[in-house]
């Protein structure tokens, strides 16, 4: 890989209700206003030349990548690894929830009910971000989530994952260049093995 293109997905239903969901199995389209999104996206990258798009395993990210690179032949590569979070008991409720027990609990606290850890999450992203730099293509695009875009750009302005991130807006770009992606796994692996909260 020579640059990465990070773009969160468009909006979706859940989210334009302040929903929380992780899990693969949940249908969670785009909404109206997020199709809109992914096709001014897919206008912003009309005359970029892409070797490969990644998405995770949600809905919402494949639908944004199909919207955004309609008729172009761009081969696809799904990461699991750049999933949103499982939530736990918080999932499909108001995500303000989760973020208020997140903000008072420790990183390696699992949320009730089967959730994941925040150490798990950022080990997580770091292994995808790993794989995404390994790839042979030059140029990828990669539609994920705001968790794993805003933890790259905290670690881009030399900071460590936080407690509590800003959401990243919807369909924008972030383009990385490969050592701005080596340094975003080196920071977001230091941190997994000496978490600072």
């Amino acid at each position: 890989m020579q640059s990465a293109i990070l773009v969160r997905h468009a909006e979706s239903v859940f989210s334009a209700l302040g929903l929380a969901t992780g899990r693969a199995d949940v249908g969670c389209p785009l909404s109206d206003r997020g199709v809109a999104q992914a096709r001014a996206l897919g206008d912003e990258l009309a005359k970029k030349g892409i070797d490969l798009c990644v998405t995770s395993e949600l809905e919402r990210t494949k639908q944004t990548a199909d919207i955004a690179l309609a008729g172009r032949a761009v081969p696809r590569l799904v990461l699991a690894a750049l999933n949103d979070p499982l939530y736990g008991r918080y999932e499909g409720g108001p995500l303000a929830e989760y973020v208020a027990w997140a903000v008072e609990s420790d990183s390696a606290a699992e949320p009730p009910g089967g959730g994941e850890a925040r150490q798990a999450i950022v080990a997580r992203y770091a292994a995808g971000f790993r794989r995404i730099v390994a790839r042979p293509e030059r140029v990828i695009l990669l539609v994920t989530h705001s968790l794993p875009i805003a933890y790259a750009l905290l670690a881009l302005d030399g900071r460590e994952p936080a407690p509590r991130l800003p959401q990243v807006e919807y369909a924008k770009r972030y383009v990385l260049e490969r050592d701005d992606v080596i340094e975003v796994i080196t920071r977001l692996e230091a941190w997994c093995a000496a978490p600072t909260w």
